[in-house]
């Protein structure tokens, strides 16, 4: 019975909340956010007395949302203010919308009333069609207008209003043409190219690595690179890469041996007590505890080392004005190391961390070319990050 008392306490409070927060919204002016939460709670059990606070909110709430959005509409309509209209359009949506969410609920009957539930709803689809149509005209000239402009940033606003015109009337007119061109006039064309300031040979198949754009994943719509120029395409920026030195260690081999001892189990044995007699259990079996040896093992280690440090530069450089725009300087480098270790002794004495050097054996050293070219993942990877982080257009 007491369970019982408590859900029944409990529905009552989570009711209670979901009207004040419903009364809330409304007395706030925050509309829609009221008619969610009425909905919400009216899409099961619409009919129950307990969902009687719902219904007069929900027609509360719809009949300012719709007062408010018709005044909106009359008020910019008046103002006659063309940069209106995607307003204009987007507010007879919002008000067709309300309705539509309104509509599988009803009748909502109000109990003490004895009525129905008040929702004057209005055919918005003339509305929606004639500001939809003086939207795209509007956004159409406005862009063939910004096309005569010569101004980069005026291409990209006009793609994006064009983008968003054939969301909303799909097929108008030569849109998609002018997108393709403003797309393209919009564009920063950055011609990247490696220039090598060291005294060593930079490996082609590095250089070409480093100019492989596609590997990047670069997602800027507005920035294009090339490695190779392209005819018909005049280059907004150059990128160079410039190796500043390259910096390659001997091959070096280091030897060691030491000495390691711990205990160690080695099976297990019969617990004695202090008079030396063997422990047994409630059972009279004996006691069996870990066998613990002090294990030795002589290590013969042996360590190769060998590494590749490569020093660049990434220049910005605007083509128009031929000036520097930024520099980025980058160090990257790439460290082969190979230790592997024979032994005589326990091998249970070294480190458990430390057994899988037992099981390597020597490696031949990479080459000069190979190492120049393994670092030179790092620095792609720092170049990346380069790109990534900062726009040639600030």
């Amino acid at each position: 019975m007491k369970k019982i008392t408590t859900i029944i306490a409990f529905f009552v409070l989570f009711t209670s909340c979901g009207v004040k927060q419903t009364q809330n919204n409304l007395a706030s002016g925050n509309y829609d956010a009221a008619i969610d939460i009425a909905l919400s709670n009216l899409r099961s059990n619409k009919d129950k007395k307990g969902k009687q606070d719902y219904i007069y909110l929900l027609e509360e709430a719809f009949a300012k949302a719709k007062e408010r959005d018709l005044n909106t509409i009359s008020f910019l309509s008046k103002e006659n203010n063309p940069n209106e209209l995607e307003k204009i359009y987007s507010t007879y949506l919002t008000l067709n919308e309300r309705q539509e969410k309104i509509k599988p609920l009803l009748p909502l009957k109000l109990i003490k009333e004895g009525r129905n539930a008040i929702f004057p709803f209005d055919n918005y689809n003339e509305p929606i069609i004639s500001s939809k149509n003086a939207l795209s005209n509007y956004l159409y000239a406005n862009a063939k207008a910004l096309m005569l402009t010569k101004n980069k940033m005026n291409y990209r606003r006009v793609y994006d209003d064009l983008a968003y015109l054939d969301k909303i009337n799909p097929n108008f007119k030569d849109v998609s043409k002018i997108m393709e061109e403003a797309q393209f006039k919009g564009t920063d064309f950055v011609i990247v190219y490696t220039q090598n300031e060291t005294n060593m040979i930079i490996p082609i198949q590095l250089q070409n690595d480093l100019l492989d754009f596609k590997s990047y994943k670069l997602n800027d719509k507005w920035t294009v690179y090339h490695s190779v120029k392209q005819k018909d395409i005049y280059y907004d920026y150059g990128m160079q890469i410039k190796f500043r030195s390259i910096f390659i260690s001997p091959e070096q081999i280091k030897e060691r041996e030491f000495i390691k001892e711990r205990q160690v189990v080695d099976g297990q044995k019969k617990q004695l007590d202090a008079n030396g007699r063997v422990v047994v259990d409630r059972e009279g079996k004996p006691v069996m505890i870990d066998n613990l040896i002090n294990a030795r093992v002589n290590i013969y280690e042996v360590r190769q080392f060998k590494s590749c440090q490569i020093t660049a530069k990434v220049d910005y450089v605007d083509n128009k004005t031929k000036q520097p725009i930024e520099s980025f300087p980058i160090t990257s480098e790439f460290v082969f190391e190979n230790i592997y270790s024979t032994y005589k002794g326990d091998r249970r004495a070294a480190d458990d961390n430390y057994y899988s050097y037992f099981d390597k054996r020597i490696m031949p050293f990479p080459s000069s070319e190979q190492m120049v070219y393994d670092t030179g993942e790092d620095l792609k990877a720092k170049i990346n990050s380069v790109i990534s982080r900062n726009s040639f257009r600030k």
